[in-house]
């Protein structure tokens, strides 16, 4: 038997063309969309407004995954991170990050990670699957109400940093984006909205193509070829020159300054000739360097940098007049700032990962 489809993958057309196949009004196929789009409805049967004939003939037509919200740690900084299940035995995990300025959703894209960065806790996950638009929406509806209803503070900012690369889970990343912006959804401007990508050049390139209207950051971590391949895997096959080319081409096509994400590592990329390389490779196009302090993991090979060495490096950058910001940790007390997802989620681990923490548990 051939397994359902999921309803919220229909688009309004399809929706209104099931409604209509079923002999119903054309008005319910607005009044189901509103309750998965605008409601956050996790179930039919909470659409209490559709009679239920109408509920039933949805539950036999159709799936309805949603990512359930388990459980939710509180930092000592007001930091929020959720757990959320998704399927019977896999969870992903967002964070709602409170400051002065703005509430922002860190949301994960997939269950579990290909890239296995060295220095990421969700880069020791086994790579499960990606989540389907809904999933990716569920967590920011629940973000969204956690911080209406604990700090009476509508949610601002949506960041696509959370466990997972979101241009390896293109499609349904896009389609979240699409209803969290759109007016029958959350309504909320793209322009609030950051995706996050390791640096797939492709599909870097195709946001170009589709003139996205979101920014977008790049996790760089070191503008030198040996030492980017030394953390991460993907430069490899998209090395430095690679991805500045896709830059080039996304900001000619989008006009849209890109953010290049610099975690720092204490001996490894702190140096001011590291500031060095950093500064030169900006030169190729606009930028915004978040320079991001290290949150250290489990078994993890990098340490923190020296306050006087992460000054000096920072001094570097802004003394050539460089966009930069100074990014500090948050919710490192539940394993919620960056590059801490799924620390300790030891079930979802590969295996060589498992070994490694087990022998220093």
């Amino acid at each position: 038997m051939a397994a359902l489809k999921d309803l919220r993958s229909l688009t309004q057309d399809e929706l209104l063309a099931w409604v209509l196949s079923i002999g119903d009004k054309k008005f319910r196929a607005q009044q189901i969309h509103e309750w998965l789009w605008k409601k956050g409805a996790t179930s039919v049967d909470q659409m209490s407004n559709l009679s239920h004939e109408l509920r039933q003939a949805i539950q036999r037509d159709f799936s309805f995954p949603v990512a359930v919200r388990q459980s939710e740690q509180i930092s000592n900084d007001g930091t929020v991170k959720c757990i959320f299940g998704v399927d019977q035995d896999k969870v992903v995990e967002g964070v709602l990050i409170p400051t002065p300025k703005r509430m922002t959703a860190c949301i994960s894209s997939q269950v579990g990670c290909s890239l296995a960065c060295k220095f990421c806790a969700t880069g020791r996950l086994k790579m499960m699957r990606n989540l389907t638009a809904g999933e990716i929406y569920d967590q920011v509806y629940n973000l969204k109400m956690e911080a209406e209803n604990r700090y009476n503070i509508p949610l601002s900012n949506i960041v696509y940093m959370g466990m997972g690369e979101p241009l390896l889970n293109y499609k349904n990343v896009l389609q979240s984006i699409e209803h969290i912006t759109s007016q029958k959804g959350l309504g909320m401007s793209a322009q609030r909205i950051t995706v996050s990508t390791a640096g797939v050049a492709k599909m870097i390139t195709k946001l170009g193509d589709d003139a996205v209207k979101f920014h977008l950051a790049v996790s760089l971590h070191a503008a030198t070829d040996e030492k980017r391949n030394h953390i991460m895997e993907i430069n490899e096959t998209n090395n430095l020159e690679v991805l500045a080319n896709s830059l080039r081409y996304y900001y000619e096509k989008t006009g849209d300054r890109v953010t290049f994400e610099y975690i720092i590592f204490k001996d490894f990329n702190d140096s001011i000739e590291d500031a060095k390389a950093l500064a030169e490779y900006c030169k190729q196009l606009p930028v915004k360097i978040n320079v991001i302090e290290y949150n250290p993991i489990v078994g993890g090979e990098y340490q923190q940098t020296t306050e006087e060495r992460l000054k000096a490096f920072t001094q570097y950058l802004l003394q050539r007049n460089m966009v930069v910001n100074l990014r500090r940790s948050r919710g490192k007390d539940i394993d919620a700032a960056c590059g801490q997802l799924a620390n300790k989620n030891q079930s979802m681990l590969k295996p060589e990962a498992q070994e490694k923490i087990g022998s220093l548990l």
